[in-house]
Formats: structure tokens, sequence, C-alpha cells
């Protein structure tokens, strides 16, 4: 059951971080749930665990790595912000 929490976690945060950066839009359910759990790795590895936890996963640190790692894809791939 720990498992599938923390895939609809990470699919949340992954989904945030495309709202944020106005770039998601393209993104599916796998990709979201990549860029929320690598880029809550990103997170917490950088910013540290602090926040409110869910799934084992601060929030805020998880949302910042996961943004962070959504910009540097696009601009390897050169995906541009929706309007």
């Amino acid at each position: 059951m720990y498992w599938i929490w923390v895939l609809i976690v990470g699919g949340l945060i992954g989904l945030a971080a495309g709202a944020l950066t106005r770039r998601g839009g393209s993104m599916g359910v796998i990709s979201n749930i990549i860029a929320g759990l690598v880029g809550s790795a990103i997170g917490e590895a950088v910013l540290g665990a602090w926040g409110p936890q869910v799934a084992g996963m601060a929030i805020v640190p998880s949302i910042i790595g996961a943004v962070i790692l959504v910009m540097i894809v696009s601009l390897i791939f050169g995906v541009k912000a929706e309007r």
C-alpha cells in the first residue's frame, strides 16, 4: 500500500511542477510520476527534508526539485511554455 501512495504523491508533485512551469501539458501520467519522484530526490538532496511530508516525501522541497527538473528537461528538448 505504501508504494501506491508514493506513486500517487509523486504524480501529484510532477503535475504541480508541470503546472507551475506551464510545460506540463504534453506530459503524461508516467512522466508526471517520474518527474515527481526524481524531482523529490533532487529537492530533498539539495534542500533537505523540511516542511510537511506525505508518503515519505517533503512536499515543498520535492515540488521545487521537480520544477528544476522540468525546466532542465524542457530546455534540453526545446519544449516551449504554454500560453
